[in-house]
């Protein structure tokens, strides 16, 4: 049988129609259909076409740092709206990714939603139904009242909205028809059924093909290698055939950033513990021991980007790996979560689901905690972690944050006191300030709301913000000091140096002083039955 469905990069690149919606699977470099969107890029140099299409991309937009990804299309003409997740980030040291530069200078219409959220506008589409009618998003940025998920002054249409139904007020997040989807996938047989043996996970490639069939549209999928019919097990496919129009080969294609391909990543093959080294002595490990110090055995916790995602290495440094289970965004449950270029995948999973359907377990609060960062705090306990001004293209924006706080019941933020210039040192089981940050971290204001302190107290959530130097609760009075560095001054360190209003705990206590230890802490969890 021959490989009807089969194309050349540049021939799919042609079948892009101008004005086009177009839905694009990745997250950061996972799952990134990077020599398809190079390909239509390449296409618009040379023609000029296709012009002024719309893109989705559910999580992220491309890789951490616009190395790929929508910045193969991010040109004026070519692009006139993005809706994402997240964007790519940058270290202030090289030029800002090239979607970032748009955005900047008004260039492109851009939304930043929560990619929950973006995933089931998909499933909503495939449907035929109007949207997502949810309380995700409530009194954040996405939030008509703040926002609405806007990014520049060129963007100016409402696609989120207040409305009341049932005698509630809700967020509706319109549906968005898809004109082509582009996905990727490791294999495809002759008949373009598509199997992800090699992917480190599923995102939402069968939500966006039935978008795009549904409505009329294509569906391209990108992918590694071709197989001949029945050499694929019926349950490993992931998108069937009869959902794909065009098959594009990329044989070099990565399994992430940075990552050509690694068996454990896709749980083919087991990689041994003792291959992973220890987290490197310093403060942020002793921030990441507090956090991982309010984990309980049995818990599901999901893990964020940052400080946060080194408490996985503290509990197998302490012998403790298993002991809760990581579920992260991207769709992986269990084993070890990965870091830097890597996050979003994670080593000797022990199953991965689709990123909607695992997403609906956070939106619902199924989970039990979740350990996440932040950049600014406010008086109300509102956090920030999606945007700074001064440099837009070192945050990444949204994601699914704003999906996994809504309903969490525990959530413990971690991060700097201050930031820019601090230097801090670790002596006499304690810390030092040698010198302090330039910035505040807990504000008056912050520059956009990304989690609701508010909207938290309302709905009983326990909220914690471990710092280098103290632990602050959000309680019903207000942010509230409960633990203290050995070394730190409470009032000159602490009170002095926030830029809100913070009450001291009348129990006030110091922080355990195996933290501030390089040996190991013999650590061990509390259980869920004593909490």
């Amino acid at each position: 049988m021959a490989y009807s469905k089969l194309t050349s990069l540049a021939a799919v690149a042609e079948l892009i129609p101008d004005h086009a919606v177009v839905s694009v699977s990745s997250s950061s470099g996972l799952g990134c259909p990077d020599a398809t969107l190079k390909a239509i890029g390449e296409r618009f140099a040379r023609s000029g076409r296709p012009r002024q299409i719309t893109t989705i991309h559910p999580i992220a937009a491309g890789d951490m740092y616009g190395i790929d990804g929508i910045d193969h299309i991010a040109r004026p003409g070519l692009l006139k709206r993005a809706i994402a997740g997240s964007y790519p980030s940058g270290p202030s040291s090289r030029e800002s990714p090239r979607i970032w530069q748009m955005i900047h200078r008004d260039e492109v219409e851009a939304y930043n939603l929560p990619s929950g959220i973006i995933f089931h506008m998909h499933r909503e589409a495939a449907a035929k139904r109007p949207g997502v009618l949810t309380k995700v998003g409530w009194d954040t940025v996405v939030d008509p009242a703040h926002r609405g998920g806007k990014m520049n002054r060129v963007t100016t249409e409402d696609i989120v909205t207040r409305v009341e139904f049932a005698g509630e007020e809700w967020l509706f997040f319109k549906s968005i028809p898809v004109d082509v989807a582009i996905i990727r996938a490791t294999s495809a047989d002759e008949k373009g059924n598509l199997s992800m043996e090699h992917e480190g996970a599923y995102l939402g490639v069968m939500d966006q093909a039935l978008a795009a069939r549904n409505n009329g549209g294509r569906v391209i999928a990108q992918v590694k290698r071709i197989v001949p019919t029945g050499t694929l097990p019926p349950q490993s496919i992931r998108v069937p055939g009869t959902l794909v129009d065009h098959i594009v080969l990329d044989p070099d294609q990565m399994q992430t950033t940075q990552t050509r391909y690694e068996p454990d990543i896709s749980g083919e093959q087991p990689r041994p513990l003792a291959s992973f080294a220890p987290v490197d002595w310093g403060v942020s490990k002793i921030i990441a021991r507090r956090a991982a110090m309010t984990l309980l055995a049995g818990e599901t916790v999901n893990l964020g980007f940052g400080i946060s995602a080194l408490a996985p290495y503290i509990l197998l440094e302490e012998g403790l790996h298993g002991a809760v289970t990581w579920a992260i965004e991207q769709g992986a449950i269990g084993g070890l979560p990965l870091q830097d270029f890597q996050f979003g995948c994670a080593s000797n999973v022990e199953a991965i689901i689709a990123s909607p359907d695992q997403f609906t377990f956070f939106q619902g609060g199924g989970f039990d905690r979740t350990l996440l960062s932040f950049m600014e705090v406010d008086g109300e306990g509102s956090v920030n972690v999606s945007r700074l001004a001064s440099k837009p293209h070192v945050t990444a924006g949204i994601g699914g944050f704003i999906d996994i706080t809504a309903q969490a019941r525990h959530i413990v933020f971690s991060s700097y006191f201050t930031a820019g210039g601090l230097k801090l040192d670790i002596v006499n089981g304690g810390l030092r300030i040698l010198q302090e940050g330039r910035f505040k971290k807990f504000v008056p204001q912050i520059e956009e709301v990304t989690f609701s302190g508010v909207r938290a107290r309302e709905n009983g959530q326990n909220v914690t913000y471990i710092t280098e130097r103290c632990v602050i609760a959000l309680e019903a009075q207000g942010l509230t000091v409960t633990e203290i560095v050995p070394g730190i001054r409470l009032e000159e360190d602490v009170l002095n140096q926030a830029g809100v209003s913070l009450r001291v705990s009348a129990q006030l206590r110091e922080m355990d002083a195996r933290l501030f230890s390089p040996e190991l802490m013999t650590l061990s969890l509390g259980s869920q039955k004593d909490a």
